[in-house]
């Protein structure tokens, strides 16, 4: 019996898995769709996305419209006609006429328990507001933003010393299991169709700038929250003698210090003490503007840090 026809649409790093767990069972992937190539660097030079990479190496056919509205793309969506669209991290909502196109529907792998965190930023939303548990959510995709049907769901611990970087590649790789399985039930006809129970949903925003801010009178946990859902990137700030300083690594220690919110305590063994709400924060791994990363015992000596030293 010949496999579905499936066309893959996904941008970043977290998709990768996905497309390449697909790719290696054997299923026709009649054309990779991603977002247009983008300028980065200080050259500005255009760089592709990792999913546009990764089908090349496949030589699996890339589309990039400017838009998936754009009716050139519609037309080749009506010649390549595949039997269902699989979504992995794209970047753009999807219109009915898409939606509605495949016979086995559009599928989403989503990096959280829905109906919690739907939006664009689940795992650093996650991890900032300390979650200890989360998972993936393979859905049938509507013209909400993560509303649709549940397929198929796994839930995950997450470990205290887990950050974005770790968590974000623990659950691409688990989002793809968990699709190769709803594949599988999809071309077998047994998908269940679960509603998501709205009263139960929260909302994971696009991130700005000011989501990093560490505010030192804040509970210690909270601000360890804030730099691990943060971590390797955007990165949580702060700021020092008016320059950026990015952590990316402290620990949160819930004992009484004196000083104010922000104020520089001493250096030990583990890092640089901060004071902080109801304790103190122990920077490990920072960088300055314009620098690059390090641990806290190479920062300092480049830098002259005096007990007192107020940061933010």
């Amino acid at each position: 019996m010949a496999k579905i026809s499936i066309l893959f649409m996904g941008t970043p790093e977290f998709a990768l898995p996905s497309l390449e767990i697909l790719v290696r069972n054997g299923y026709p992937i009649a054309a990779v769709v991603t977002q247009p190539d983008r300028p980065k660097g200080r050259g500005k030079q255009l760089v592709a996305p990792p999913v546009k990479i990764a089908a090349t190496s496949y030589q699996i056919p890339v589309l990039q419209p400017p838009g998936i509205k754009d009716p050139a793309f519609l037309e080749i969506l009506e010649k390549i006609s595949p039997d269902l669209i699989v979504v992995a991290a794209f970047g753009q909502i999807l219109p009915k006429t898409v939606l509605d196109f495949p016979p086995l529907g559009c599928i989403n792998v989503h990096p959280s328990l829905l109906p919690r965190y739907r939006g664009a930023a689940p795992i650093n939303w996650t991890l900032i507001h300390g979650e200890t548990r989360t998972g993936v959510t393979i859905m049938y995709m509507d013209e909400g933003l993560d509303t649709g049907d549940i397929l198929l769901q796994e839930e995950t611990p997450i470990p205290p010393e887990e950050n974005f970087g770790i968590l974000h590649d623990r659950l691409s790789n688990l989002g793809a299991d968990l699709l190769l399985r709803a594949v599988r039930l999809l071309e077998a006809h047994q998908a269940p169709r679960n509603p998501q129970e709205d009263s139960l949903s929260s909302y994971a925003p696009m991130l700005k700038k000011e989501d990093g801010l560490i505010r030192w009178s804040e509970e210690v946990s909270t601000i360890a929250n804030r730099i691990r859902g943060l971590s390797p990137a955007p990165g949580a700030y702060t700021f020092l003698n008016g320059k950026t300083l990015k952590i990316f690594a402290a620990a949160g220690i819930e004992q009484s210090v004196p000083g104010q919110p922000g104020e520089v305590g001493k250096l030990t063994d583990q890092g640089l003490q901060v004071t902080a709400g109801n304790g103190y924060v122990v920077l490990q791994d920072v960088q300055m503007e314009n620098r690059k990363r390090m641990n806290v015992s190479d920062f300092l000596r480049g830098h002259k840090l005096s007990t007192g030293t107020v940061l933010g």
